[in-house]
């Protein structure tokens, strides 16, 4: 079964633009056939969006997990996952 990875970044505190989203969340290191990620300055719009990219891609198990970036820039996970059900 194909997995698919939804990393929803969180929060008000977001670092200036020079941050590469795609390699903050690369640096994760998230095991998944598939990666996608929202956020409000780059990346898909919303969740449901990421969702319907992931399913014409053939993943079968959609995982949308919160992340966060901390006071140093780095990308973190919070260890909360969201429910998607449809």
């Amino acid at each position: 079964m194909k997995t698919g990875i939804i990393v929803y970044i969180a929060g008000s505190d977001l670092p200036d633009n020079a941050v590469d989203h795609k390699t903050a969340v690369s640096n994760l290191n998230i095991e998944a056939d598939r990666l996608e990620f929202v956020s409000a300055t780059s990346g898909h719009f919303d969740i449901s969006d990421a969702w319907w990219s992931l399913t014409v891609k053939g993943m079968q198990r959609i995982i949308c997990k919160l992340a966060e970036f901390t006071s140093l820039g780095d990308l973190k996970l919070t260890g909360r996952e969201l429910r998607l059900c449809g």
